[in-house]
């Protein structure tokens, strides 16, 4: 026997294919012993619904759509795995697109695969196309990236506070010369840790160095190779503390500092980004600003969601880090002093 049809089921319960639709949506025009007699017909004939024909009359997919260049490291699993779990949760599945391709991101977006879009900042949306998807009422909440109109909002680590407020951490431990390892230029909260760190000099009167401000690309091997250039090529610079974008960035740094023989923290403070699983693990622990990841990925889909739903409009949300001290930093001492 071929696949079961409604047809199929409609005529073995005696009864027309829209009331075995009725009783299958669970619309509410049947009697209750009608209803039960064709939910158990359907089920004697293993009647499986045709989910993309009904899906395709609503013009819903129950779908959401994260659109990012990179899934790879701690940040994303954690993020990834809040966000499927909050759409399970809400009835909605999750579309991972993992590319760089501008055309295979807009086709997608706008081609009614899903139901709303979820867009990483490092993706190079600009405001044209953020115009076409406004034009279309495409749903999208971006991360990390300030948009706001009816159908767009945001869900934003506030990188900017944070860069300031663990700068200013550094300097209340007596730290004057603070290196930053910066990230990727081109990303939101990249910019936004270093404007923050910057302001803070800037508020204590330090002098702003340019060979203090290095770039680690947000990765361990980046951010080991650009911390020890900086002490081969200025071996009369050498920092009192760094301020890493993130966390990788900061265990490659200390393992920079260690290779060189410099022990963290007596020696020199770290202070990184994130709060990852590893960092209270490391040697030493790492102290850094916590950034809410599994909070952002629940806030991110709610929002989306409840766009979908007309129940809200676009909205920028802000969410604030905090500062955890563990055993990378550390009140400022002589050299040659001991611990």
């Amino acid at each position: 026997m071929g696949k079961v049809t409604i047809k199929d089921v409609a005529r073995e319960a005696g009864v027309s294919i829209s009331t075995v639709s009725n009783a299958l949506n669970d619309v509410d025009v049947l009697n209750p012993e009608t209803k039960s007699h064709v939910l158990k017909v359907a089920e004697r004939l293993n009647y499986v619904p045709n989910l993309n024909g009904k899906l395709l009359k609503s013009g819903k997919t129950n779908m959401l759509g994260f659109f990012t260049t990179s899934v790879s490291g701690p940040y994303f699993y954690t993020l990834v795995e809040s966000m499927s779990r909050e759409c399970d949760r809400l009835g909605y599945g999750l579309n991972v697109f993992v590319t760089k391709d501008k055309q295979v991101i807009m086709s997608n977006i706008m081609g009614g695969r899903v139901d709303g879009v979820i867009i990483f900042e490092e993706l190079k949306i600009d405001d044209k196309d953020i115009a076409a998807m406004e034009k279309d009422k495409i749903k999208a909440v971006f991360l990390d990236r300030e948009v706001q109109n009816e159908t767009m909002g945001s869900i934003i680590f506030d990188s900017y506070v944070a860069g300031y407020e663990a700068t200013k951490y550094l300097i209340s431990l007596g730290h004057k010369k603070i290196a930053y390892i910066s990230g990727v230029d081109t990303m939101f909260d990249s910019v936004q840790r270093k404007e923050g760190y910057l302001a803070a000099l800037r508020e204590c009167q330090f002098p702003i160095d340019g060979d203090y401000i290095l770039q680690g690309y947000f990765e361990e091997e980046g951010s080991y190779s650009a911390v020890k250039s900086l002490l081969h090529l200025h071996p009369g610079k050498v920092p009192d503390a760094f301020l890493a974008g993130n966390d990788v960035s900061a265990i490659g740094c200390i393992k920079a500092l260690k290779s060189l023989g410099y022990e963290v923290p007596q020696d020199i403070s770290v202070v990184g980004f994130d709060d990852i699983d590893i960092a209270q693990y490391f040697t030493p622990p790492l102290s850094t600003v916590r950034n809410q990841i599994a909070r952002q990925g629940i806030l991110v889909v709610d929002h989306l969601v409840r766009m979908i739903q007309k129940k809200e409009k676009g909205k920028i949300q802000k969410l604030p880090g905090e500062l955890v001290v563990r055993g990378s930093s550390h009140v400022k001492m002589n050299r040659n002093e001991s611990v």
